[in-house]
């Protein structure tokens, strides 16, 4: 990780081309060394934060005026940081019968905060919470009164937590978590305190940015989808072609519980709906034995999506991975103890994620958690069926190499879509996928469970999502369109965004179908396309035009009364 010294040098490069991001910093201390840093790291993962930073101590003043500087801004994104220290302060002043309700009191600011920011502004909120300061005045005893200020302290941190899943807005970044893994006094230092008003030390500073950009990047889409597992010494220790299957280390004694604790935090990865992948130089079948049948194994076949097991380059079997799984290589994490393997993969697959794991296996875990690999601002029960889904894209994509002829392929697959408006059922998956597609999404616009209920209420948008079944298994929700209505006579697409796993099946030409249709049914005469590029959906560069829309200065226009349904093998549920 960079300094601080390196991240301001950032600030001297030309942020041209970067994804622009509109942000807010509001904070009880000072914060000019945090903006710094975040600027900073900002360019080096592909975005020019514009920052607008509140004067000190000026967080409830700025949000409660309606005129102030803030909403002149009209931030993206608006981090908040209010620190345990001016929170000691405030306790210190309270009366005695009043101390135990200070974390109440916290969380109904907060709450006031939140609502006149979200009534005032779209935009995302990232809270910092609390790191812990014990004044000793009730020593262990303070964890037993309500009186006291560790308890109300760690009460507040507890109580955010429910506050930001009630809040769909509402993030929190965990300084906590950050301060138990460095320590407190490489956290804090209390003289710069006393003569800054800086909470923050310039070592820590380059953290704090990193966890703040992993918010922001997973707020745009960008974040990781896929763990890809050396076998040998990574999952398991030993050597299973050289030692066989009784003799690799795993299970509970010894060095094997470093692995088994390894398998457990990837089995949690997949249940929580990041795709495993194998990669590793070995023959198939003897790769896939401990799979199979040994008993302290804790994950199984049925975990993983993709497994690759032969003498090939590991680099061209990432990329055999990548064409399979159709997500972009900087949506993958790469796990091996080979350093060799690893600058091979780093050398030749630009964008991956390979992280230098330690010698000692018994310290791969604590090392990963302080990497936060696997940000994410959502979570639905559709994660949880993510490796089946993929597991079921494999068998497709070897049944369709033995077709000669692509509709022959496609009519066998029997492909049915269910064809339905936004609801309370859904709409988390909308959200979802809004956030995480990046390759076929002809506008990139964001949303969050809020947006989207917000959306499907309103009197001036349409709202379709498709679902995709086919003989081999469900895709579940794949695709999702948002109509506006501009006029009488024209439907705008404010979004089109799609699953990539579903490309080449025809559901362009089905979702166009569908909304044709409905322009018509409705009575409106044009339809109007937008495409916003991105860094990563040039792959739409075309489609309108390719779907026979026609280019009028920076839109793409149908006529919907000359239209010609066009062909498509899914038919509607």
């Amino acid at each position: 990780m960079k300094t601080f010294q390196q991240l301001k040098k950032n600030l001297k490069n030309d942020f041209a081309g970067l994804q622009k991001v509109k942000v807010a910093v509001l904070g009880d201390t000072a914060t000019q060394f945090l903006t710094q840093a975040i600027r900073g790291l900002g360019f080096d993962k592909g975005f020019d934060l514009h920052i607008w930073e509140a004067d000190f101590n000026q967080v409830e003043q700025q949000i409660a005026d309606s005129a102030s500087d803030l909403y002149e801004f009209k931030p993206e994104i608006v981090l908040i940081f209010q620190s345990s220290h001016k929170l000691l302060s405030k306790y210190n002043k309270l009366k005695p019968e009043a101390c135990s309700s200070l974390a109440s009191n916290e969380i109904d600011s907060i709450a006031f905060m939140t609502d006149n920011l979200n009534s005032q502004l779209e935009a995302k909120i990232i809270y910092y919470n609390y790191t812990e300061i014990d004044d000793s005045v009730f020593g262990n005893y303070a964890l037993k009164t309500e009186s006291s200020f560790l308890f109300q302290l760690r009460k507040l941190n507890f109580e955010l937590m429910p506050f930001a899943a009630n809040n769909a807005n509402f993030y929190l970044c965990d300084l906590s978590t950050i301060q138990n893994q460095i320590g407190k006094f490489n956290f804090f230092q209390s003289s710069i305190y006393v003569n800054t008003e800086m909470v923050l030390s310039l070592d820590v500073l380059p953290l704090v940015a990193s966890r703040t950009l992993d918010i922001i990047a997973s707020l745009h889409g960008n974040f990781k989808k896929c763990v890809i597992l050396d076998l040998d010494n990574t999952t398991w220790g030993g050597i299973i072609g050289d030692d066989g299957m009784e003799n690799i280390q795993i299970g509970s004694l010894g060095i094997g519980k470093a692995f088994s604790e390894f398998q457990y935090w990837i089995k949690k990865l997949k249940n929580r709906g990041i795709i495993i992948a194998v990669c590793s130089k070995n023959t198939e079948s003897v790769a896939k034995e401990p799979f199979e049948k040994h008993p302290d194994m804790v994950l199984r076949l049925e975990d993983i999506s993709v497994f690759v097991a032969n003498w090939e380059n590991k680099a061209d079997n990432i990329r055999h991975i990548q064409s399979i799984l159709n997500i972009g290589f900087d949506s993958m994490v790469f796990l091996d103890d080979n350093p060799f393997e690893r600058n091979i993969v780093r050398e030749n697959i630009p964008g991956i994620t390979v992280p230098e794991l330690p010698e000692d296996p018994a310290e791969y875990l604590e090392y990963l958690y302080t990497l936060n690999l696997f940000e994410t601002v959502s979570f639905s029960g559709e994660d949880a069926e993510r490796t089946k889904m993929y597991q079921i894209e494999a068998q497709r994509a070897r049944v369709q190499q033995k077709f000669t002829n692509e509709d022959d392929f496609l009519k066998s697959l029997d492909m049915v879509s269910l064809v339905e408006p936004f609801n309370k059922f859904n709409n988390p998956r909308v959200a979802q996928l809004s956030q995480r597609s990046n390759q076929f999404n002809l506008r990139t616009v964001r949303y969050t469970d809020a947006d989207i209920e917000k959306i499907s209420l309103s009197k001036d948008y349409f709202t379709f999502t498709f679902t995709l079944t086919d003989k081999y298994g469900d895709n579940g929700l794949i695709c999702v369109i948002i109509l506006k209505q501009e006029n009488e006579q024209t439907l705008f697409i404010d979004t089109w965004f799609m699953s990539c796993r579903v490309l080449k099946r025809g559901m362009k030409n089905f979702v166009l179908n569908t909304i044709v249709a409905f322009g018509l049914e409705h009575n409106f005469e044009t339809l109007k396309g937008e495409y916003l590029p991105t860094a990563k959906n040039e792959m739409v560069a075309d489609h309108y035009q390719n779907l026979g829309f026609e280019k009028t200065n920076d839109f793409w226009i149908m006529n919907l009364k000359q239209y010609t349904t066009k062909k498509t093998y899914i038919s509607k549920k």
